[in-house]
Parts: structure tokens; sequence; C-alpha cells
């Protein structure tokens, strides 16, 4: 097995072919056909089901193809950082639930460090993913948040990732919505106030076997609820649906977002602990080091 046969099973899983992924791959076809049955009879797994429609991934293979992709993700980092003629490029990655404070973090960092060479990522993302990424070391940090009602999980889930979580603040419970929401001059809400607005929250389905929300009140059960993925499409369902998150109340964003939104206290309380994690006894680089003294500038933050 090697990194160019996950490559091209990677490839062949995201073409409607086999002669459409070796076009892409610039390789003929019976050579890719060859590659991908050598691997599967190295495997003694069928990881493509081949009839006159085109190609499909077995069970095994969806299986199989979410460990390629981890391999190839991690060989990739390893090239970029070890293989790179250019050695004076800094790397540094960084997972977060959907933090903007975090985010602003991030581009101080930047900041501050000012190198002239840099590959730098963030990823906003769901709370399995950023526990993953930093056990992983694909993230050196990783911004996370529980609840009372998972904090034994989460906290069991830090253990057996290897991970080492410091906290940065806690946080009272806040619904945001739109400047112009019926209910947006109110000093406190509850979600029965809110029952008739629909809930804008953020997706947080994935193959792991535990539910790991980030938001507060998540076994609440709302009428109207929104799952979304991304920052931007809440904003939108926000301002267009009269919708509601339900966050920490830190209005720390771009002036558009300061100006068009508004954060009511939330009757019910469920207060949420916010803090950063690292793989344990792992050497954090230089910028690492920025990037948290950074984060601890938010410890004292409020609304």
């Amino acid at each position: 097995m090697t990194i160019l046969q996950l490559k091209y099973v990677i490839a062949v899983a995201n073409s409607r072919s086999m002669r459409e992924a070796a076009s892409g791959l610039f390789i003929s076809q019976p050579a890719l056909s060859a590659s991908i049955k050598e691997l599967e009879e190295e495997l003694k797994i069928q990881i493509f089901e081949r009839n006159n429609k085109g190609i499909s991934l077995t069970k095994e293979g969806a299986d199989f193809l979410s460990y390629a992709k981890q391999a190839v993700s991690q060989y990739s980092l390893i090239e970029d950082r070890y293989l790179d003629k250019d050695k004076n490029k800094i790397h540094f990655n960084v997972s977060i639930q959907h933090y903007i404070f975090a985010v602003h973090a991030f581009i101080n960092t930047i900041k501050a460090v000012d190198a002239s060479k840099y590959n730098y990522s963030l990823s906003e993302t769901k709370t399995d993913d950023v526990l993953l990424n930093v056990s992983k070391l694909n993230s050196e940090v990783g911004v996370i948040s529980f609840t009372k009602a998972n904090e034994k999980l989460i906290k069991k889930l830090f253990r057996e990732y290897g991970l080492e979580f410091k906290e940065l603040l806690k946080r009272d419970t806040y619904a945001y919505m739109w400047k112009d929401h019926p209910l947006a001059n109110r000093d406190l809400v509850s979600l029965e106030d809110l029952r008739d607005y629909p809930c804008v929250s953020f997706n947080q389905n994935s193959d792991s076997d535990f539910y790991l929300p980030e938001e507060a009140l998540s076994n609440y059960n709302q009428d109207k609820r929104i799952e979304v993925n991304d920052r931007a499409s809440s904003v939108e369902f926000m301002q267009a649906l009269n919708g509601y998150s339900i966050g920490t109340g830190i209005m720390i964003a771009s002036k558009a977002l300061k100006e068009g939104f508004v954060s009511v206290k939330l009757k019910e309380e469920d207060p949420l602990t916010i803090g950063y994690i690292v793989r344990k006894n792992n050497n954090l680089s230089d910028i690492a080091k920025i990037y948290i003294d950074e984060l601890l500038k938010y410890k004292e933050i409020v609304v």
C-alpha cells in the first residue's frame, strides 16, 4: 500500500467513473484500475463496486476512505513542512468551535509574528473535529467549550485523546438576534418567549458515537430549529427569519456584525466553560505560544 494508491482511491471516490478519475490524475484508465485492484487484493476488501452505471463505494470502502483521507492529509503536512525547499516558511494550524474571539486572536497572532513567508490554517469546525485535529497534531491548538451537561463526557474525551485543557473564561447564556428582532430591546428573554422564532445552531452531525454540541441549553426542544455549518449562513437566517442563536454574549466581531446584532441575557442558565486544548507533552512552537497569549487576553472579557 502506498500514498499514491491512497490518493487514487480518494480521486476515484470523488469521480463519477474510473475514466474521469484517470483523466484527472493524468494516467491511463487500465493503470488506475490495476492499481486499485492490487490494493484491494492486498487489503482483502472490495473498495469499489463496479457496474454498467459506473463505480460506487462499498461499505468497507467508505470506511477505508475515511482512513485514507487522514493518511494523505498527514502525509501532505509532513511533505509541506519537511520536504518543502523553503525552510524559512512558518507553519501553524488551529482548530476552533465557532468563537469569533478565537478568530481575532489568530489575526492578532499573524500581525505579531509578521513573517514574510508562512502557511497558516484556521479551521472553524465541529467539536469532535477539534478534538481529533489536536490529538493528531493536525492543529497545535484548539478552542473548545462545554456545559455542565456534557462536562464529564468531554473531560473523558480529553483523557482518551491525550489532550490538556486550560480554562479561559466562563460565560452566562445569551440569545443573539438581529437588531430589528421583536425581542431585541429586552433586557431579559426566555426560551418560551423565543418559541415562535427559529433557533439557529451549528450542525454537529458526524461519525462520532457522541453528540457534542457547542451551544448551551442543547437539550431544550425547540419547535423551530435550523442547523448550519458556517457563521455566514447563521447570520443570513437570523436576519431574514427573525431567528436567534444561543451563545456567550461576547460581541467581538466586524463593525457590520456589531452594528447589526444584539445579545440579550437568557432567563434559563447553562453557563459555558471555554478554553483551549493542546496535545499533552507536546512542545509548542513559538507561534503557538503567541496565539495562546492572545487567547488569554480575553480571560477577563465583558460583554
